[in-house]
Formats: C-alpha cells, structure tokens, sequence
C-alpha cells in the first residue's frame, strides 16, 4: 500500500506541473524564447484563483481569472521585446521583478495584510461540481484529486495540440524556427511571439492555481524555482521520448515532468533533507541538459555513419 501511495504522489505532483510545463514548452521549445518570468507569473496565478475563492468566487472562474492575469503578463513579457527590442532573457527579469510587487500587493490587499492565503475548507476544483461525481477512493486509496488532474491535463494537451494545427498555431512554429520565412509570408512574427509568451504564461498561472487549490494555500514564495522545473521537465520529457514516433510533444512533455517529480520523490523516499530540494533541482536540470546533448552527438555520428 505504500508503494501505491508514493505512485499516486507522484502523479499527482506530474499532473499538476505537467500545465507549468506545458507552457514552458511552448516558449522555450516552440518560440524559442527562455522566458524568466515563469518564477512570478505561477505564484501570480495561484495567488489570484486563492483570493477570488477565499472570497466565495467559484473555483473554476478563479481557473479563468489566473489564466487572463498570466496572459496580461505574458503579453508584457512580449512587449518588451518586440516592441522595446530587449533581449527575452531581460524581458523575463523586468516582468518577474514587476510581479514580485504584483503579488506582494494583490496577497496583502486580498487577506488584508496578511502574506498567505488559505483556501482550507473552501471549495475548490477538487470538491465542486463535477468532480463531486467521482470517487473519492478506490480501494482503500484516495483519488478523487488525481483523477481530476488527470483529465484536466488531458484536456489541456488536447486542446494545445489541436491549436498547433490550427493557421495560428502554425505559425507561432514557424516564428519560434524561422522567422525570416514568416515576413516572407507577409505576417508579423512579433505579433506571434506576443501571443504564444501570452499563452504559455496563461498555462503557468492556470498552473499555479491549481496547486494553490490542491494545497489550500498560495503565498509569493511557490513559484521560486519554477523555471528549472519547467525546463527539465520540458527537456527530459523530449530526450527520453523522442524516438517513440507515435508520441506527440505534449505527451513527452508530461511524461517527463511525471519523471521529473519521480526523481524528487525518491529522494523524498530516502531521507533526503528537504533543505537540499533546490540544489537536486539544479542537479536534475543539469543532467537533463547533458543527457539532451549527448542524444544530439549520438544523433549526428548515426547521420555521418
């Protein structure tokens, strides 16, 4: 049973990472964008889906709310460097420096000065509406959570794949690999990058909102480090799955950020102090970057073979 219950955590902890990765994908994969932000705009989410239901707002509208803050956001991030021509590594520290004071402000004016949220025993995405129909165990387990993640993820990848194959989302591809040929088709890539940094910082917020409400509670401090889980995640997913030809991107993506939190968990498992989580991080993200490099060389002496 503890076996069940460490994969169970596991999944739960991918699922609701896998959206925080998802959008990363699209910036640092499809656009080609390492955008910084992601550290302000996930605690922007979940700090704003906790307040609206701490103050009786219904937990999906606070889903939609999160995900219109994280676009406002991303579109800045991308109006920073289309427009004012800065480097995306720059646009993604001004915006993540502004949303530091963003959510210190919208934290302290939504509790009346205190510096967290609590959701505890309000409803959330978890314990309204549909998900009121599903189990809460199975046996002896409880998975009422998981499985909503689960669907809401599954959704979410559906929804991202079917909009890649759309006009727009093709040429949100085409900008993140040529942008040359996209004024060649007399379109504006700048236009295209603002709105994919939009859309990827609207799925790190939905992100952040729903591990505020899975945890019952956001602060300003949830999303430190969130850039390196986003990336290794990204990047272990598309290193270990890529050969598998019937496997589209958003599906590696997931699986590896399900490897990802697998790892953490381990180390969990064998005692590891949870002082040391941020530096296993880094550690995961360095070896994810390796391992990437090394399918790369691989992949270039079978071409000259």
């Amino acid at each position: 049973m503890e076996a069940v219950n460490i994969i169970k955590v596991v999944l739960e902890e991918g699922f609701k990472y896998a959206i925080l990765a998802l959008g990363v994908y699209l910036s640092y994969s499809i656009l080609d964008f390492p955008d910084l932000s992601v550290d302000g705009t996930m605690p922007l989410g979940g700090i704003v889906s906790s307040i609206l239901i701490f103050h009786g707002i219904d937990p999906w509208i606070s889903l939609l709310a999160a995900f219109a803050c994280g676009l406002a956001a991303g579109c800045l991030t991308g109006v920073l460097h289309v427009k004012l021509k800065l480097q995306p590594l720059l646009s993604g520290i001004l915006v993540y420096t502004v949303l530091l004071s963003v959510n210190l402000v919208l934290i302290k004016l939504g509790t009346g000065g205190q510096s967290i949220v609590s959701v505890f025993g309000k409803k959330t995405v978890f314990n309204t509406g549909a998900a009121d129909l599903l189990p809460q165990t199975i046996g002896g387990v409880t998975v009422r959570k998981l499985i909503v993640l689960f669907l809401f993820v599954v959704v979410l990848k559906i929804l991202i794949d079917l909009y890649l194959k759309t006009k727009s989302g093709m040429l949100l591809r085409a900008t993140g690999s040529n942008q040359q040929y996209v004024v060649m088709l007399a379109k504006n890539p700048g236009l295209s990058k603002i709105l994919g940094l939009a859309l990827a910082n609207g799925l790190t917020a939905v992100s952040g909102a729903i591990i505020a409400q899975s945890n019952e509670t956001a602060n300003t401090q949830m999303g430190v480090g969130m850039v390196v889980c986003g990336l290794s995640s990204v990047i272990i997913g598309l290193s270990l799955f890529k050969k598998v030809g019937f496997m589209k991107a958003t599906t590696m993506v997931i699986l590896g950020t399900i490897c990802y939190r697998a790892c953490l968990q381990i180390a969990v498992e064998i005692g590891l102090p949870s002082d040391y989580n941020r530096l296993l991080m880094a550690v995961l993200f360095v070896l994810a970057i390796l391992f990437s490099r090394m399918g790369k060389k691989a992949k270039r002496r079978e071409k000259h073979a």
